[in-house]
């Protein structure tokens, strides 16, 4: 635009000549306001990806870094097919999975571990080794004696390479499910050495004698992307200043902090008596870099509290007007220690801005190059960077040094949308018949499969049948977990019919994590907060945490869905606990067949884990009856009543009784056991008359012996409903 407008400007002004030099200062203003912030050193890459390409060098790396890693062998997708379903309520589901076997490298010298990775932005191994879809991960450390891989041997035969002194890992069948049927995105925590980065290590292919003393202070992890080693090295001399010393005989590299090395005092400064070279009659010669448009204002680097994401540090924290030069350093910082690197190294460069040549008269063997020393007349302190020893004395080249160190930096590295690293647990599995509860089919067995386990980090399993030892595939239970346990304390004998406001008892729960709500009883009526305890179903009013995963629960209502029997008899401590609240996965009849018991297999589980089919026939047996009713007329006879229940039915309308579950509506009367009874009669209705007569004779045949009612369902019959004793 700025070469547009003075372009008009100046042809309007004079002409086709007065344009060109519109157009040539207007290109100036252009490249003074629109040329982006220079850039120093090698390039962060932070959009770095897995890739797969010949030529590509392969870094060097030290300390810990993330890198991207390049892919040097892989085979083709395998699918995998498995149908689910296929009942009468529900089609046949076909489904494909894919998965792929490649090998990544990732170093140019040996690794000591391989950390965290991530796949498309997540984590795919956490901290702890774990993978989080399926798969099998092997690290090559890529030391001289590493042997091939097995699976990569296998599929290459004898000429396999070993890829000695290259480090990198094999994906056997990593599951690609989650990242689009393809392999993702990849980038490895790497770590090459413990603690800071080492210069003796990164120097090493110098294979120089050499004495290094200089510690790289807060620096976890460096990239050496190839190329010369002296280019690493004066990078690093940039970031982390040196002093280099070849004069006394192997190189020598310490560190370059004016506060840690007393200053020598230098001479006074001699003349040149023939007046050929610098400081005329004065010996001495200052400059002063009036330039600091290229002094550094910005440090990029990878930030280890953003999981080696890039960072960007600003001189002061703040940025600051006019062209900006930002070093590029592929290390591994706090924020903190980046600013202070920053920081210090702009009040340094800033310094070194003005020089000195000094002229003195003798040699002193404590002024070399690299030497601190005090300049008579002149403030602060001294670098010697050069000497020259000519007739006319030994001629020093001086730039200035910083005073006193900075105090440490204050920085924040920003948040980091972290993926959260939950270990994946095996898999803890419950399975139950229960009550009808009115949707589906009334003839078949209504059966719940709680799948859960003891941390957050579950990903999910694959339910099966079991048929003698036979799996065969049902579904998948999705990542959500079902809210299981155990019974902590005895759950004592109570009457179903009444709400139970005095019994409290305690389970503890599977995971941590896990919480039960308390509701109103308004709320329970609705038919919330059902939990399966053993074999009794019942609802809760109030949950209290103890504590370690231990809740107490009270204001109960007992024997609901027709576990009454469950509920006068009472259940131990140990027993299986299951909320019933949505999350348990309900399993279609169709697909359990016969099977008594069921099976999953998860991530995390090295064998199926396994569940016998708890409270068989629970969905089937008809609720037992209520209400009984003696009815005595005047003449002598005798009516037995009661009131029938219905399968479904969690609620009560208050007007009218519940629709009947079974096809007929029957009942048995039996005398004596319920097992053997001495005598019994069906009828079709919630009634059965004695005569005077024959109510006499039943007494008098069967004195103090019990009178009981059972509905006969479709499939099986409810549980007794005692009437009354003969006298």
């Amino acid at each position: 635009m700025a070469t547009l407008i003075l372009s008009t400007v100046g042809t309007m002004i004079g002409g086709p000549i007065g344009g060109t030099i519109g157009s040539l200062i207007g290109s100036q203003i252009d490249r003074a306001v629109f040329k982006p912030a220079g850039r120093e050193g090698p390039r962060l890459k932070e959009l770095a990806v897995t890739s797969s390409s010949y030529g590509t060098p392969i870094p060097r790396y030290f300390g810990t870094m993330r890198a991207a890693g390049s892919v040097i062998w892989a085979t083709d997708l395998v699918e995998t097919s498995e149908t689910t379903g296929g009942g009468k309520s529900s089609p046949s589901v076909k489904t494909y999975s894919y998965s792929c076997s490649f090998a990544v490298a990732l170093a140019s010298r040996p690794i000591a571990s391989l950390g965290r990775i991530w796949a498309d932005g997540r984590l795919l191994r956490g901290a702890a080794g774990d993978l989080k879809v399926g798969g099998v991960l092997r690290v090559h450390q890529g030391y001289g004696d590493q042997a091939p891989d097995p699976l990569l041997a296998s599929a290459e035969g004898a000429q396999c390479p070993a890829f000695r002194g290259l480090a990198y890992c094999v994906f056997e069948s990593l599951q690609l499910e989650e990242f689009g049927n393809r392999i993702p995105t990849l980038a490895f925590e790497i770590t090459s050495d413990e603690g800071e980065v080492s210069m003796v290590e990164v120097l090493a292919p110098l294979e120089a004698d050499a004495s290094i003393d200089r510690r790289l202070e807060g620096l976890s992890g460096f990239s050496d992307e190839g190329g010369p080693v002296l280019a690493s090295l004066e990078l690093l001399d940039r970031v982390y200043p040196l002093a280099c010393d070849v004069g006394a005989g192997p190189l020598a590299i310490r560190p370059r902090d004016p506060s840690d090395v007393p200053a020598v005092t230098l001479p006074e400064a001699v003349v040149d008596p023939a007046n050929e070279s610098f400081g005329g009659a004065y010996g001495q010669l200052s400059t002063r870099r009036t330039d600091h448009s290229q002094l550094p204002t910005a440090l990029r680097y990878y930030d280890i509290a953003r999981d080696y994401q890039p960072g960007l540090q600003r001189t002061g924290g703040r940025a600051v007007a006019g062209q900006n030069s930002v070093i590029d350093f592929p290390g591994a910082l706090e924020a903190r220690t980046a600013l202070h690197l920053i920081d210090a190294m702009a009040e340094r460069e800033g310094m070194a801005g003005d020089r000195l040549q000094w002229r003195m008269a003798e040699l002193d063997e404590r002024i070399a190059p690299g030497a601190v020393v005090a300049v008579p007349g002149r403030p602060g302190r001294w670098r010697v960077e050069s000497w020259e020893w000519r007739e006319t004395g030994v001629e020093l080249e001086l730039t200035r040094e910083p005073g006193a160190a900075l105090p440490p930096a204050v920085s924040d590295p920003g948040r980091n949308l972290e993926t959260p690293d939950e270990v994946a647990t095996p898999t803890l599995l419950m399975a139950s018949e229960v009550p009808w509860d009115g949707l589906g089919s009334r003839d078949e067995r209504q059966v719940i499969a709680a799948a859960s386990s003891t941390t957050s980090g579950w990903t999910g399993a694959m339910l099966y049948a079991d048929h003698g030892g036979s799996l065969s595939p049902i579904r998948g239970t999705g990542r959500q977990r079902s809210v299981v346990g155990t019974l902590s304390t005895p759950l004592p004998p109570a009457d179903p019919a009444i709400i139970d406001r005095v019994t409290a008892f305690d389970v503890t729960l599977a995971s941590p994590d896990f919480e039960l709500a308390s509701r109103p009883l308004e709320s329970l009526a609705a038919g919330s907060s059902r939990l399966l305890v053993g074999a009794e179903l019942l609802q809760f009013a109030h949950a209290e945490s103890l504590g370690g995963g231990v809740w107490r629960l009270s204001g109960l209502l007992r024997g609901r869905g027709g576990t009454e029997a469950a509920a006068l008899a009472g259940t131990a401590a140990g027993a299986n606990v299951v909320l019933l609240d949505d999350r348990p996965i309900r399993l279609e009849a169709a697909d359990l067949g016969s099977a008594e018991a069921i099976a999953a297999i998860g991530l995390a589980d090295d064998t199926p884990a396994e569940a016998m089919i708890a409270n068989a026939g629970l969905t089937l047996k008809p609720l037992v009856p209520v209400h009984p009713r003696v009815t005595i007329a005047t003449d002598g006879s005798v009516a037995l009543g009661w009131t029938r229940r219905a399968r479904g039915a969690w609620s009560w309308s208050g007007t009218v009784e519940p629709p009947l579950a079974e096809e007929f509506e029957r009942y048995v009367v039996g005398l004596g056991d319920t097992d053997l009874p001495n005598a019994a009669w069906e009828v079709s209705a919630p009634l059965l008359e004695f005569s005077a007569p024959d109510w006499a004779a039943l007494g008098a045949d069967h004195p103090g012996k019990p009178l009981w009612v059972r509905q006969i369902g479709n499939s099986a019959r409810s549980d007794p409903l005692y009437l009354t004793t003969l006298a």
